[in-house]
């Protein structure tokens, strides 16, 4: 071997190590990037917030930048508790859980910053044998349900909705595994719960479909909101390209469920393994029919809101839990996050 090929070869391997090391480096900047986020469901891995585990899944947050672990919840106000605490930098939970907190908190108020379900999930449910059979026979009952549940903390304005006093209905405070079941041998009369859940949580344990007496709020003009993707003050102050992605990406999986709604019940297997397929079809199904893919949504996209609409369901909860005023719509949800309206448009 020459001394000139010795050289060039020399060479070559400087290059290549140098190479090396300036990909490593990309390599090393690019996982530094990732911005590290905690998020916090409402509830149980189910289908109707398959759309987070999807986009984990497919990638579609480390896309945007985001080193995401997601985690169950044991209803809304816990989610919206470990949000604000700094728990979690993120989570999914009804938006009229806001109302009272802002208003206790305005100081640190949380946001929501993509609407989930347009058209609300609440609602209560006894079964015929019971007697009941219109809004006003629940008056003197007795309601089992999770203190954190949502349609409980709503429950005072659906009374007010309907006409009967609060007061006459005596809550028996349940764990959510109790709930139905407690219904189904009548240590309840009636319970709370979000439609797609309770519903067929009843029927699971053998209640069939028409003994059930149910009562949706939205059917008795209480034309609320649902769940949203709520953020901490912080985390919005600090890291809003974060919360954008966060947004882009789970609207991306919502468009995908809702064009084929088996990707969502594989996601939730492949999260948690026990999953009853059949029923998380059905579950799902049964919140993209009633409460994600309205008419307001096919219109105007998904993630967003009407502030007016908003607005009069923050005058009527705090009208109805007796807060000292009404929230601005504008301190429960920012819209700055959402991607325009074509990219937000459902199949």
């Amino acid at each position: 071997m020459t001394f000139a090929s010795r050289i060039s070869r020399r060479g070559l391997a400087y290059a290549a190590a140098g190479l090396a090391l300036t990909l490593g480096l990309g390599v090393t900047d690019a996982a530094e990037a990732q911005t590290k986020l905690k998020f916090t469901l409402d509830w149980a891995f189910q289908g109707p917030t398959s759309a987070f585990l999807l986009a984990e899944q497919k990638g579609y947050y480390k896309a945007e930048g985001i080193d995401i672990t997601i985690d169950a919840g044991q209803g809304s106000a816990g989610a919206l508790q470990r949000v604000a605490t700094g728990a979690y930098e993120m989570g999914y939970a009804d938006i009229n859980a806001l109302i009272e907190y802002n208003v206790k908190n305005p100081d640190a108020q949380v946001k929501a910053v993509m609407m989930g379900y347009d058209a609300p999930p609440f609602g209560v449910y006894a079964l015929k044998s019971s007697g009941i059979k219109t809004p006003k026979d629940l008056a003197g009952k007795k309601l089992g349900a999770p203190v954190f549940d949502a349609s409980f903390k709503l429950f005072p304005a659906f009374a007010a909705k309907i006409g009967i006093d609060k007061s006459t209905v005596t809550h028996i405070n349940l764990q959510p595994p109790l709930r139905e079941p407690s219904l189904k041998n009548g240590s309840v009369d009636f319970i709370s719960g979000h439609y797609f859940s309770s519903i067929l949580d009843l029927e699971k344990i053998g209640v069939k479909e028409d003994e059930i007496v149910s009562f949706a709020y939205s059917d008795y003009g209480m034309d609320f909101y649902g769940n949203a993707v709520i953020a901490s003050p912080k985390f919005i102050k600090e890291n809003p390209a974060a919360i954008k992605g966060v947004v882009k990406a789970t609207i991306k999986a919502w468009q995908e469920i809702a064009a084929n709604p088996e990707l969502g019940i594989k996601a939730t297997k492949t999260r948690d393994g026990l999953t009853d397929e059949a029923l998380e079809m059905k579950r799902l199904k049964l919140s993209l029919e009633r409460n994600v893919l309205t008419k307001y949504v096919k219109e105007n996209g998904f993630g967003g809101v009407d502030m007016a609409r908003l607005q009069r369901s923050s005058d009527a909860v705090a009208q109805a839990v007796g807060l000292p005023r009404a929230p601005k719509a504008e301190e429960l949800f920012d819209d700055s996050f959402l991607p325009p309206k074509a990219e937000r448009m459902m199949p």
